[in-house]
């Protein structure tokens, strides 16, 4: 799992006035695609250092309005590459929010600089700051309200060796708010045992029960795995845990019984399924995922055990077995932020029960607390009682889902995009475009976008104005002039050519059909 640990830049803070306060919203030199969020940020009207003015005697409508102005601020320096790409950038003054991870990490953001707030300080200024921190809560929850999924409980399955695990961890000083339960449609999953609010700790676990490369350092195997040249601590760990899920006495045996014989993911697809997907890149992706582990298994399993058939028994470390523990480690495992500094891959006993979601509660997870020793799972949104709690896996494709956790996430995924190999080299720069700089393109489902009109077509900005400069390199603007439309069906032909095959697979219409059915329709109604 690709945890997010970003906190709000240092240089973002609040700072007393004589009238109220002032959020001071800075984009960071060091952040990922600084130019083009700049460039962003200057089209609408900001600077990449911003103070945001807000008043004791505001009225909250008033609040309301000067924190929509921190919140396009807020969003812009969250983007990710895909929301970046993607995202409107033609009206910018009228975007609501990018995307649904974005808004939450927005939000959140603000929410973060107004709990960061002095205590003294908020308690002089507990009204206005207090009205502002209503305002913030007051929208997620709107957006939870909006995306809210329902989950339901199948009470015909048997959840008796995760009660054990979750004895376990209480004993070992687990802190919970969630239980474990069969969600239909999801498999196992963790449900809210109360109503969970912004900022609660839905699960807290100690250190001393996460498992960690320190376990295979006290192992018998580690004096051998340590004089192999390039061996990784992942690929330690995964050697270790074919063995310690077969130990009777192991520390983690509880853990161990809760898992599937099988994961089930594409990584063991059987037959059926592999010729189900020919011809697909999913399955381009999982054959070349399970060809790359097939060698890494003949190149240092079989030696393993031929040179140490004591350590390493034979009937343990089988091709299957091997694909098992590598199907746990990609689907259960987490980076973790330990108190030395160093990041860590890690099992962690009960969390792996969290499920994905595209609209996750919590996202900021991985880090210990130095105080506590302890790793926390703080929400970002509200849980209800009874509703299914999840994480963010991270921004992944619904392919790599599937080939590496074994399930297709519910609803329409933001990060399903196919790269393109367009050579772009420096030509890729249309003055006035914010995010024209790009020096590689993609492409998603055009059903994602809210502009299908001329000129938009569902597809990205920043490859139709590559398209169209490398066509004519004169400026181009979005109006109904011959010399436009003349250049504009070039455009689509070129695209046409490029994705014939997949749109034929989609069924999809035509594109320069599509130009032309949308242009008659403008000249019949006078445009």
């Amino acid at each position: 799992m690709d945890n997010n640990n970003n906190k709000p830049c240092s240089s973002n803070k609040i700072i007393k006035t004589s009238d109220g306060c002032e959020i001071v919203l800075e984009l960071s030199q060091n952040a990922p695609f600084f130019d083009k969020k700049k460039n962003l940020l200057h089209s609408m009207g900001f600077d990449i250092r911003e103070q945001v003015q807000f008043h004791r005697s505001s009225c909250p409508d008033a609040i309301a309005t000067i924190l929509e102005r921190v919140l396009q601020i807020a969003r812009i320096i969250h983007l990710d590459e895909v929301e970046l790409y993607f995202g409107k950038v033609n009206d910018c003054s009228s975007l609501e929010y990018w995307s649904p991870r974005n808004e939450v990490e927005a939000l959140n953001s603000v929410l973060s600089l107004i709990n960061s707030y002095s205590s003294y300080e908020r308690q002089k200024e507990v009204n206005f700051l207090q009205t502002l921190q209503d305002e913030v809560l007051k929208r997620i929850q709107e957006f939870t309200d909006k995306n809210k999924v329902e989950s339901r409980i199948d009470r015909s399955c048997s959840c008796d060796k995760e009660k054990c695990l979750e004895k376990w961890g209480e004993s070992n000083g687990v802190k919970t708010s969630l239980k474990i339960a069969c969600v239909e449609g999801a498999g196992r999953g963790a449900i809210a045992t109360k109503d969970l609010k912004v900022g609660d700790i839905a699960l807290e676990i100690p250190v001393s029960i996460i498992i960690s490369e320190e376990h295979v350092h006290k192992s018998d195997m580690y004096h051998i795995l340590e004089k192999i040249d390039g061996i990784t601590s992942e690929t330690m760990l995964l050697l270790w845990s074919m063995k310690e899920r077969h130990n009777c006495s192991s520390k983690f045996k509880i853990y161990f019984d809760t898992l599937p014989e099988e994961f089930k993911t594409g990584l063991s697809f059987g037959v059926d399924a592999i010729m189900a997907l020919d011809g697909t890149l999913l399955l381009e992706e999982i054959m070349q995922a399970k060809e790359h582990l097939r060698v890494q298994y003949d190149e240092l399993v079989p030696p393993l055990c031929k040179n140490y058939p004591d350590v390493f028994l034979p009937e343990l470390y089988t091709w299957e077995q091997f694909l098992w523990a590598c199907e746990l480690w990609y689907s259960n495992s987490m980076k973790v932020m330990f108190v030395d500094g160093k990041l860590r891959t890690c099992l962690i006993p009960i969390a792996g029960f969290l499920n994905h979601s595209l609209y996750p509660h919590i996202v900021h997870y991985g880090k210990v607390d130095s105080a506590t020793n302890t790793l926390k799972f703080p929400l970002t949104r509200p849980c209800c009682f009874g509703e299914q709690c999840c994480l963010s896996y991270g921004n992944f494709s619904s392919s790599h889902l599937i080939t590496f956790y074994g399930f297709m996430p519910q609803g329409d995924n933001p990060c399903d995009v196919i790269p393109l190999d367009i050579d772009v080299g420096d030509a890729d720069c249309i003055e006035g475009c914010p995010t024209s700089s790009w020096t590689s393109h993609m492409v998603r489902g055009t059903w994602l976008s809210n502009n299908h009109n001329i000129f938009y077509y569902g597809l990205p900005s920043p490859l139709l104005d590559y398209l169209r400069g490398a066509r004519s390199p004169a400026p181009h603007t979005k109006t109904i002039e011959i010399s436009n439309l003349e250049n504009e069906i070039e455009v689509l032909k070129d695209l046409q050519s490029t994705f014939s095959s997949m749109m034929e697979n989609l069924g999809d219409t035509d594109l320069v059909d599509r130009f032309y059915a949308i242009l008659a329709v403008m000249m019949l109604a006078g445009m």
